[in-house]
């Protein structure tokens, strides 16, 4: 039935198409043509103004002035050669264009052809110099100008030089391309049935783009028409010899003259696809309502199979046995438009993020991500993004700050990328006064790299030193941090320069705690200068201890103490974060030990990573305190309340499948087998919610999706949600501050 019924539009339609073929379909039709030959004549138009225009502009250039006048261009054969040379450029500027040419007067006529030649034909003087006579400064013509084809006829644009000058010593020729110039009549109309013609008002000028003589009596008839049409532009149908001919014509206002172009098709090219197409509709529409029969049962158990699939991909948790007064195309459409608006979004932030290149290249080359480019593509691609490499010698710093947790309230753990943010600012402001050229990577961790490019051969010690201390003095001052400042050694290739990041990162983690500031040098660096601090055993197992029996208490205390046992004079900032990365280790293996699998109970998260990471001392125990012991405190509590935990999941659960039903706390206590005081106390201790404020909270939530994403009226959507219309109203407007109609505009809107 569905294919039957498919087919009768079909034959309706090619009909419909057929009929309207010779009639109003066929004056849309002629009318677009109409519309595409005068927007196409327009660039013809165009493109001999630009000729017109080049050709005065040169008329008025130096080259062609007073000086060429008697000039000896047999000695001065640099003069001849740059003449030679513009009219060799000239005529290659435009495609139409056959040959420019300078033809100067004289005793001796100089012709440049654009080679320099003295003219002695007596008959090819006199074609010039009526030219040069014909009363006008610059005007088009059409002439036989060509020495080998003395007969060939080509439209020629003539303009007298000097421009301006009332005694002109010669004139600057423009000869058009015949073929090229009928090869853009031609473009006039995409048929190769008809004619396209050119030609001046006058009858002096005449171009076809199929070779027909102005004097043919097609032409002849056509202008007869186009002559008592009368207007500046237009179009009409024309019978000539049992066909009919679209014809459109129009005028080019071209220097002291008006030009008619014509352009007649056969109707029958515009309207037989048309006639063509409708016939085809007629013919395969016939054809499915004979085979409508034998496949419709095949069809019907086929058809909506990629729909179905479509939609169990778009929906894969909704059933299909309920669907059928769901519009699958409206869900389509609206993933769709999820879909593209997400793409919209990508593509802004994507353009937001383009003007961050440099930044970016500069954070890839100091991660050592550009292994794989040679030097020279490295210094190619710094100076492309404006950095001046050639002669200079590179030197990394890396600067990290310390001391978070004793500013008194100004900052605290979390504020390190503002804080970061404004060291950054501090170090690009001192450096811009101190290099010529220098950059700062962001690593928003306390930790910012420096690039400094310095001349090559000049010494760099000094100015880096006093650079150091004025950058250490002013972030002691205003943000009341410690700073530790590692620098490398000088460099003169660019591959160099991650492998010397990697070292004064790795540098800086070597600072004494009990410093305020320091600068570390590489070059002086003496990684088994101090002695190592003992690690204490004794409080890791004490530790171990309270964490397994759940005190709380007790094991923070004894992580405290346990870090300021690392933490003793003389200990490096990596001796205290290799022991934490031990003591997490020895945690770990405790808590497997305990039966608690530890990628379950951190959410498969690095710890090492995060510990690795971290650089102030006061981090370690507030990291380890809220990564390990917490946690882990949190599974003991959980394990007795799983039982309590998975009634409240079955009473969300039922809830969730039965909020448009007339439900209770009694009877939802009776479905999961409790008694309605225990499940009220419960519920609200597991979720925070009491039964009425979740299940309210839950019908909103469900009546929001249908106002925004279905057009049921709004008595419609409370009953799905098992409200009645009023109260809904009321409840909606209490709990979300407007009324549902509202609601639905501003998403609309939206």
């Amino acid at each position: 039935m569905f294919l039957v019924v498919a087919g009768i539009p079909g034959i309706i339609t090619g009909i419909l198409v057929y009929s309207m073929a010779g009639g109003r379909l066929e004056k849309e039709l002629l009318k677009l043509h109409n519309d595409q030959i005068e927007q196409r004549s327009l660039n013809m138009d165009k493109q001999l103004s630009n000729l017109e225009m080049m050709l005065a502009h040169w008329a008025f250039d130096s080259r062609f002035d007073e000086s060429l006048r008697g000039h000896d261009f047999v000695r001065d054969f640099e003069k001849t050669r740059d003449i030679t040379n513009t009219l060799l450029v000239m005529q290659g500027s435009n495609t139409m264009i056959h040959n420019v040419s300078l033809y100067l007067r004289g005793d001796q006529p100089i012709l440049f052809y654009p080679e320099y030649s003295a003219l002695n034909d007596r008959k090819l003087i006199s074609r010039y110099e009526r030219l040069m006579d014909a009363g006008k400064t610059t005007y088009w013509t059409q002439q036989a100008l060509d020495p080998d084809q003395q007969e060939k006829r080509e439209l020629t644009f003539v303009h007298l030089i000097p421009g301006g000058s009332s005694n002109p010593l010669g004139a600057l020729i423009v000869r058009l391309d015949n073929d090229q110039v009928a090869e853009v009549l031609r473009t006039l109309t995409p048929y190769a049935d008809g004619e396209n013609f050119l030609m001046e008002a006058g009858g002096g000028l005449y171009v076809s783009a199929n070779g027909n003589r102005m004097d043919s009596p097609f032409v002849k008839a056509v202008r007869g028409e186009v002559e008592s049409e009368g207007k500046a532009r237009g179009s009409f149908l024309f019978e000539w010899n049992g066909k009919t001919y679209a014809v459109t014509y129009g005028y080019f206002a071209r220097i002291m003259d008006n030009w008619l172009y014509v352009s007649a098709s056969p109707i029958t090219n515009i309207t037989a696809p048309v006639v063509l197409i409708s016939k085809v509709i007629l013919a395969v529409s016939a054809s499915a309502l004979l085979l409508a029969v034998l496949l419709a049962w095949l069809a019907s158990k086929r058809m909506y199979s990629p729909v179905k699939r479509l939609m169990a991909n778009l929906q894969p948790h909704a059933s299909l046995a309920g669907m059928g007064g769901v519009d699958e195309f409206a869900i389509i459409e609206r993933q769709w438009q999820h879909l593209s608006r997400e793409s919209r979004e990508l593509n802004a932030k994507l353009l937001e993020q383009l003007s961050h290149v440099k930044e970016s290249f500069l954070h890839q080359l100091l991660q050592g991500y550009l292994y794989a480019y040679s030097e020279e593509d490295l210094r190619s691609r710094m100076e492309r993004y404006r950095w001046q490499v050639h002669g200079k010698q590179f030197v990394v710093l890396y600067v990290h700050l310390t001391g978070i947790a004793a500013m008194e309230g100004k900052f605290k753990f979390g504020d390190e990328g503002l804080v970061t943010f404004a060291s950054v600012n501090m170090i690009e402001e001192l450096a811009a006064a101190h290099f010529e050229q220098s950059s700062t990577i962001n690593f928003h961790d306390l930790g910012s790299g420096v690039l400094l490019i310095l001349p090559e051969g000049e010494p760099c010690t000094e100015p880096i030193k006093v650079f150091s201390e004025e950058l250490t003095q002013a972030v002691n001052r205003l943000l009341n941090m410690r700073v530790t400042i590692a620098v490398s050694r000088t460099m003169n290739r660019i591959s160099d320069i991650p492998l010397a990041f990697e070292g004064v990162k790795h540098a800086a983690s070597f600072r004494n705690f009990e410093h305020d500031n320091q600068i570390i040098e590489m070059e002086q660096l003496n990684y088994e200068d101090g002695a190592e601090p003992p690690y204490p055993f004794t409080l890791e197992r004490e530790f171990l201890q309270a964490l397994r029996t759940g005190q709380e208490a007790d094991a923070r205390a004894l992580l405290a103490d346990f870090q300021d046992a690392l933490s003793v004079q003389g200990a490096k900032a990596i001796d205290v974060q290799q022991g934490m990365l031990h003591l997490l280790g020895s945690v770990q293996h405790a808590i497997l030990v305990s039966g608690i699998q530890p990628n379950r109970l951190f959410k498969g998260a690095n710890l090492y990573e995060q510990l690795s990471q971290m650089k102030e001392p006061a981090a370690f125990r507030d990291w380890f305190e809220a990564k390990v012991i917490a946690p882990f405190m949190q599974e003991l509590t959980n394990r007795s309340d799983c039982q309590v935990k998975q009634l409240m999941e079955q009473a969300m659960i039922y809830m969730q499948q039965n909020y448009m039903l007339d439900i209770s706390l009694d009877n939802c206590a009776d479905h999961i087998g409790t008694n309605p005081f225990f499940l009220s106390k419960s519920f609200k201790r597991v979720t925070g919610k009491n039964f009425i404020d979740y299940l309210t909270e839950l019908r909103l939530e469900k009546a929001k999706e249908l106002l925004r994403e279905s057009e049921l009226k709004i008595n419609t959507v409370a009953e799905q949600v098992g409200y009645q219309h009023s109260y809904f109203n009321r409840i909606f407007k209490k709990l979300e501050g407007m009324t549902p109609t509202r609601y639905r505009e501003l998403s609309r809107a939206e």
